[in-house]
């Protein structure tokens, strides 16, 4: 038996939270001048290249985006499975010096942020770093907060919440799934 689900961001939702994330982006950064996406892999890479087309849609600016793989950053690596390691692409221009925008679909332990924040020194110092997230499900085991969050979503526990994007899922929605133990991202 299926565990029930709920819809809770459908596509037009998902795309206002993208909009809106961007225009704060553009407010709290004056313009967003010295600002570089990091998109972390999986699902952040195309919200963080959905924000950059936002951002230029608004301002007319081109915004560097790249990837962050965190595979080796991870604090789990020996307690579960193999994973395959992905590819992290600087941004053109790079980060150093520059206002870093972690881009992540879902803000849960904080491990993953942690661990993105582990990969980032290894690609330089920025002058500051700051936090985009699609859904914020609360939960932190880590003193890690969001700058940019699209939607809160109190969850338990127990419950588990679905990203799924066009650009890998085939669709646009967030989804909330009662009664299935949730691994600690």
């Amino acid at each position: 038996m299926q565990a029930p689900s709920k819809i809770v961001l459908a596509a037009a939702d998902v795309q206002r939270v993208v909009d809106r994330i961007a225009h704060q982006i553009l407010e709290k950064t004056q313009g967003a001048g010295d600002v570089v996406l990091l998109g972390i892999a999986t699902r952040g890479v195309p919200i963080a290249r959905r924000l950059a087309e936002r951002i230029r849609a608004f301002e007319g600016r081109e915004i560097p985006v790249g990837t962050l793989d965190i595979t080796l950053y991870r604090d789990d690596l020996r307690r579960n499975s193999i994973r395959a390691v992905g590819r992290t692409e600087e941004p053109p221009g790079g980060v150093d010096g520059r206002r870093v925008v972690l881009v992540d679909d879902v803000l849960f332990s904080g491990r993953t942020i942690r661990a993105a924040l582990d990969a980032l020194s290894d690609l330089g110092r920025p002058a500051a770093v700051q936090l985009a997230v699609l859904v914020d499900r609360g939960h932190r085991q880590l003193p890690i907060r969001a700058d940019y969050v699209g939607k809160n979503i109190p969850t338990a526990l127990s419950e588990q919440v679905k990203v799924r994007l066009q650009e890998i899922d085939g669709s646009d929605e967030v989804v909330l799934t009662a009664g299935v133990k949730d691994k600690q991202a």
